[in-house]
């Protein structure tokens, strides 16, 4: 199947070309596949004449979750605007990191020129990455850093620290000073290290700014119903809490129904931007979400890949952060409109995507510095 595509060089002449596509709103995805209970595969594929062909695959936590959704849609749309590059994307379609393993291991014998990888169980991969570093497979982990004792050199990641300091600072306004209380902070992956560093922001901040508050922590579970009947106890146990806080992606959504289903309205913020959180802060039942920007990770994995695998271009060595923004009531409808489709997210990002691979070393820090 074949996709229209321009071709592109990193660093010039790729960031003037993504300006261009902004200005033509040109993209054309496609992708076809099989899926089972368990897991999902994709592929698609960008061509043009006489254009060398690779292979490079991203394999990711979940389909179900929307973090993981929007590094994929990242992935797919650098894959497609690469002339050349055979793309597979394969994740479980539920966080079974068992199942990951095993589509990671398959993906070995066809995505053979480059693997991207996000996982909430960095542990479970080395092996699987050291099979892959003996079959000289390019890699590069995505969301999570690389798993201890393997020799993938270049992850591409939030600093989840700033996340935390950035959603503690947005609710600032709304908490006044001398307040005292208490935070519940529902964690939906307690063991998960980007979740645990966005929790260490958030409260140093607000112990700094706000030293009335106490926290209470608690396991928010990673399935929806289980998060909502989660939070729907702790929120009956705790009603005049100061905030209700979660730094995944499914605890503003389940906050959300618990206001529409009650009535009642609380002070909350989170992480990600599942679209029924984003209707809950335009309806005004968040009050603030910070976004990781997945989708641009999944873009700057793939995107260094292909042109590894077509160009010979070194990958690059370090922890490349691509940020992140505050979305509440002023911005929302914006991010809304972002969010609607592959095009209007690609016709978002492309001017976002070119003056990052146009400055690489302000977004390129070392490996030893993610947080």
């Amino acid at each position: 199947m074949k996709i229209a595509s321009k071709s592109r060089r990193w660093p010039a002449a790729h960031a003037l070309g993504l300006a261009a596509l902004v200005l033509v709103s040109a993209l054309a995805v496609s992708a076809c596949g099989s899926s089972s209970p368990s897991s999902t595969t994709k592929t698609s594929a960008s061509t043009s004449s006489g254009a060398k062909k690779v292979h490079i695959g991203f394999i990711y936590a979940t389909t179900a979750s929307n973090f993981a959704q929007e590094m994929a849609l990242g992935a797919q749309a650098a894959a497609s605007h690469t002339p050349g590059v055979e793309f597979n994307e394969s994740a479980p379609s539920t966080a079974e990191e068992s199942q990951e393993v095993t589509l990671f291991l398959s993906a070995l014998h066809t995505d053979t020129n480059g693997l991207a990888m996000e996982t909430l169980e960095p542990n479970l991969f080395v092996r699987p990455v050291k099979e892959a570093e003996e079959d000289n497979i390019p890699q590069v982990a995505v969301d999570t850093p690389p798993p201890t004792g393997t020799k993938v050199s270049f992850f591409v990641g939030n600093s989840n620290t700033e996340l935390g300091e950035m959603l503690a600072k947005a609710l600032l306004a709304k908490i006044p000073q001398g307040t005292k209380g208490q935070i519940l902070v529902g964690t939906d992956s307690p063991g998960l290290i980007v979740l645990q560093l966005r929790n260490k922001g958030f409260e140093a901040v607000l112990k700094k700014e706000r030293p009335g508050i106490t926290f209470l922590n608690f396991d928010s579970q990673q399935g929806p119903t289980e998060n909502y009947d989660t939070w729907s106890g702790e929120v009956k146990a705790h009603p005049n809490a100061i905030a209700y806080i979660g730094p995944g992606s499914q605890d503003a959504v389940s906050m959300a129904e618990i206001e529409r289903q009650t009535g009642k309205h609380y002070l909350v913020g989170a992480d990600d931007l599942d679209p029924v959180a984003l209707k809950g802060v335009k309806e005004g039942y968040v009050y603030t979400l910070i976004s990781p920007e997945h989708w641009l990770k999944g873009y700057i994995a793939v995107h260094f890949l292909a042109e590894h695998a077509l160009h010979g271009t070194a990958l690059p060595v370090g922890w490349w952060n691509p940020g992140a923004i505050v979305v509440n009531s002023a911005n929302v409808a914006k991010i809304i409109a972002r969010q609607a489709s592959p095009e209007s997210r690609y016709r978002y990002f492309a001017p976002i995507v070119a003056a990052q691979l146009a400055d690489p070393g302000k977004y390129l820090k070392p490996l030893k510095d993610a947080n």
